[in-house]
């Protein structure tokens, strides 16, 4: 098994990452927790049927009282009225301040569940499990919960910690390559932002037969970075790299296009559009190399005008500014200020216009 210990100024909690870890999940975050409690499960209705019951018997065997709840899979679901339902149903089972949330699923339940922890009762303690490598390896470390508005994605949430992260690689059997590739693509993000190494090892197809060294290696680039930039005001923003047009482009796809999958083409438009204002060494066709590889997108069918309406109402606008992500070279990303009336520019360069 891998541990990485993520340490921020509010908390020091463990991810670990192995195998057969969901049948002791119970003593795992018993140990966290150094207590039981009563514990709410939140899980899906493609997850919880395979993973809900193992999760629960484990969680009884070691003394918790148990409830669950469980929404419709998708995006879709990461809105403020499943959120309003997810904290009705705490309520109902009766959640206090010394009782625990667990997320089991994949990003949308990850980010969910941590906001319903972070608000209701104005805060009570929740565990991540995630059963998607790009929640493995992304989502569920480091703290960013929250829910999607009409407007963009993300836009309501907050910075909260969980108490322990358990990442069981027996779930990512169960995924299909689709869902797989998304996880791909963020780990692709890792090597490309600060780690060549890591980027190589995807290159090579190496990541399959060392599945938890790489997701232990994101895992620890993401927790030095959120030790050092907890709430995303510098550094932090390096890992955004690919997301400010990926999110576009998912909010384009009304949701339809996956979140990896939109990144994918994010990365590979802001890379493209790098190397031709001459800021990048020649890394483009590489990652498109990488891309290719595992079937992920390279380019956007999205219009520029459309694109730039989304990004506009990105969170991470300041202003009328916008920060982008630009890869100097392959390991090496840097960050650039831009204005908001740049944005059209700056796709027409990605799209090597």
């Amino acid at each position: 098994m891998e541990k990485v210990t993520v340490k921020t100024k509010e908390k020091c909690y463990d991810v670990l990452i192995g195998s057969g870890l969901l049948d002791g999940a119970g003593k795992l975050i018993m140990s966290a927790l150094g207590r039981t409690c009563r514990a709410m499960i939140v899980s899906d209705d493609a997850v919880y049927p395979l993973y809900g019951k193992r999760l629960e018997a484990s969680l009884i065997k070691e003394g918790f009282s148990v409830s669950s709840f469980v929404f419709k899979n998708g995006e879709e679901s990461k809105n403020l009225s499943v959120y309003g339902e997810l904290l009705e149903s705490c309520a109902e089972a009766g959640i206090t301040r010394s009782d625990i949330l667990i997320a089991l699923g994949g990003g949308v339940t990850g980010d969910m569940t941590g906001f319903a922890a972070a608000t209701y009762l104005r805060c009570v303690k929740f565990v991540q499990i995630p059963t998607t490598l790009l929640a493995d390896v992304d989502s569920s470390v480091g703290g960013k919960t929250g829910v999607n508005l009409d407007a963009g994605k993300n836009l309501v949430g907050a910075f909260y910690q969980p108490e322990v992260v358990i990442c069981d690689v027996d779930t990512l059997k169960t995924l299909t390559d689709l869902i797989m590739s998304d996880g791909i693509s963020e780990m692709i993000k890792y090597g490309m932002i600060c780690d060549e190494e890591l980027f190589e090892m995807m290159e090579s197809g190496e990541f399959f037969e060392k599945t938890e060294e790489c997701i232990a290696r994101c895992v620890k680039i993401k927790s030095d970075i959120v030790s050092r930039d907890e709430f995303d005001n510098g550094e932090r923003q390096l890992l955004n790299f690919g997301h400010t047009i990926g999110h576009a482009i998912e909010k384009a796809s009304s949701l339809k296009m996956t979140h990896g999958h939109a990144v994918a083409a994010g990365m590979a438009v802001i890379s493209r559009a790098a190397e031709n204002a001459g800021i990048s060494e020649k890394c483009y066709d590489r990652l498109c190399a990488v891309l290719e590889k595992y079937s992920l997108p390279r380019e956007c069918a999205f219009s520029d005008e459309e694109l730039s309406g989304y990004m506009r109402s990105d969170k991470k606008r300041k202003g009328d500014s916008i920060t982008f992500v630009v890869p100097e070279k392959i390991g090496k990303c840097v960050l650039k200020t831009v204005s908001a009336e740049k944005i059209p520019e700056i796709l027409k360069l990605g799209r090597g216009e």
